[in-house]
């Protein structure tokens, strides 16, 4: 979130700065550069990644952005997948049609996150439902389990 708010203020100070200089800052092109500016913040914002439960029901993992709100019932995904290039994301779909994409370095910093996810996907596949995507669970967890000890290692000060 202070990124994505340094990142927009550091923009419209520059638009700013390069308007007043060729003397050509009006009201409106400020208003215009602000808005482009908040586009850009909404855009950056991380969406944040909790778990929940519906009363006496099955855990959720919930994906609320700004704008939106997204949840998956890990007991019953039928898919888990990468998304993305560069940045990769995890994707993550339900019976229901439930769909939710998070990045990986969420479930290093909140572990019984990525616990919950594990044993929603272990029951997934369990129950005949995970149809596509244990291979991506494994790997994740291969991943996420190396980042962890490095995490610890490093907190630890033997690394």
């Amino acid at each position: 979130m202070r990124f994505a708010a340094a990142c927009a203020a550091v923009l419209l100070t520059l638009l700013l700065a390069v308007d007043t200089v060729a003397d050509r800052l009006t009201p409106a092109r400020a208003a215009l550069w602000a808005g482009l500016t908040l586009l850009l913040f909404v855009v950056l914002v991380p969406p944040k990644v909790t778990a929940g439960q519906e009363s006496a029901g099955p855990l959720l993992l919930v994906s609320r952005g700004l704008l939106s709100e997204r949840r998956v019932r890990v007991n019953r995904l039928v898919s888990v997948s990468w998304a993305g290039g560069v940045a990769q994301r995890l994707v993550l779909r339900d019976v229901d049609g439930g769909r939710v994409e998070l990045d990986p370095r969420a479930l290093v910093a909140d572990p019984p996150l990525w616990l919950l996810l594990e044993e929603g996907a272990r029951t997934s596949r369990a129950d005949g439902l995970l149809l596509c995507g244990a291979h991506v669970v494994r790997e994740l967890s291969t991943r996420l389990e190396e980042e962890m000890a490095r995490n610890v290692f490093t907190v630890s000060g033997l690394r």
